[in-house]
């Protein structure tokens, strides 16, 4: 295969149905646990049941000592079909 011909992992994920999630996690500090702390996650993901995340969060539980509070997500299909249209001009840059 060509390097021209090859599509990138991202687009061809979006393809597939994936759309960017972006997740911010807030986790209490393991020394002070009366301290929240922000982490902010994305990835391309399957909307609604999120795969990765739930991966990503399982993981999370398992390896990192920092309790979680909360998860708020959001989701986009940044591939729609309304923004895919045919271009009824030809412009030349120099």
């Amino acid at each position: 295969m060509s390097p021209s011909s090859k599509v990138s992992r991202d687009f061809a994920l979006q393809m597939e149905g994936y759309g960017l999630a972006t997740a911010e996690i807030l986790y209490r500090l393991p020394d002070h646990p009366r301290l929240l702390q922000t982490f902010l996650w994305q990835e391309y993901d399957l909307c609604p049941r999120f795969p990765e995340l739930n991966k990503f969060l399982e993981f999370w539980q398992r390896e990192i000592e920092g309790r979680l509070h909360s998860v708020r997500v959001a989701h986009s299909s940044l591939i729609k079909p309304a923004e895919l249209r045919p271009v009824d001009g030809l412009f030349l840059l120099n």
